[in-house]
């Protein structure tokens, strides 16, 4: 499944071949999708922002069409980022906004701390920082979120495991939290997300996209705590995901920024998906 308008190009940039859609002209923007997808997550969103702005959606590394090496290390954030900062260049684009979900907004925050002097605005959307969501988890954020430490076991127990039956498991990842039933996806969305995570390649990626967060990710958040995020920060949350439930949202990511907004979206972690509209209503006032 393509963007609707997009044009699909690939390029191999950061030592990785990244596969990207391009449409829309005007302020370049940059959305950053998260697991278990790709940026076929912005089929309805995309079009509608890219009235006004020279929208670019690229695959991570691990997911979908983009490269998928063979080394943890290879799937930090700031790996990620690096990728996000190389394309952006390629295309010409010195400066930009970044709007990223679940592990795509991880990848936005690594960026705003690695190279703040590239990021006009940022939006995260629907995670608290890698930081503290590790360094205070308790039991209630555990249970939602296990399979933070279930993907990141060594290959290949979580790949086989999953391997078995990729559709329940990333399904039930899909339901697990805040959307009541698959019919909340598109199904052309839905069958997008399907056909990229059959591919054990993608399995690998996307578990080692995991281990990297425990092996890399948090200790390079420890060393940047006090850094805080220089540009405009809007914050979105699902009003009735995990993250709602278990943290003020505002007050933690205030924390982390010098100027920040923030908005509940109806639904729960994957409202981009159920609530397109709301989402392109309030990216739309924040980059105006």
């Amino acid at each position: 499944m393509s963007i609707p308008g997009f044009n699909d190009q690939s390029a191999r940039l950061n030592g990785v071949e990244l596969a990207f859609s391009v449409g829309g002209d005007g302020p370049p923007l940059l959305l950053l999708h998260g697991f278990p997808q790709t940026r076929t997550m912005w089929a309805r969103i995309a079009p509608a922002l890219a009235a006004r702005h020279r929208v670019i959606c690229p695959d991570l590394r691990g997911y979908g069409a983009s490269g998928k090496p063979a080394e943890v290390g290879d799937y930090s954030f700031r790996a990620m980022a690096r990728d996000a900062s190389a394309l952006m260049a390629h295309l010409g684009h010195d400066r930009f906004a970044v709007a990223g979900h679940d592990r795509g907004a991880r990848v936005a925050h690594r960026l705003a701390l690695d190279a703040p002097h590239l990021l006009e605005r940022l939006c995260v959307m629907d995670i608290v920082p890698t930081h503290t969501l590790l360094d205070r988890l308790d039991a209630r954020v555990a249970q939602s979120y296990y399979h933070w430490f279930f993907l990141a076991q060594n290959e290949p127990f979580p790949e086989t495991m999953i391997g078995h039956d990729p559709d329940a498991y990333f399904e039930s990842c899909l339901l697990g939290w805040g959307a009541s039933q698959l019919t909340d996806f598109a199904p052309d969305q839905l069958a997008a997300y399907r056909a990229a995570w059959r591919d054990p390649d993608t399995i690998r990626g996307m578990c080692n996209d995991y281990r990297a967060t425990l092996a890399h990710d948090f200790a390079d958040d420890s060393a940047d705590l006090n850094q805080r995020i220089a540009c405009p920060v809007l914050v979105l949350y699902g009003a009735g995901g995990a993250m709602a439930r278990h943290y003020d949202m505002a007050a933690t990511w205030r924390a982390k920024c010098l100027d920040i907004e923030s908005r509940a979206i109806p639904g729960g972690h994957f409202f981009p998906d159920t609530d397109p509209l709301a989402t392109i209503e309030a990216l739309s006032a924040f980059l105006a």
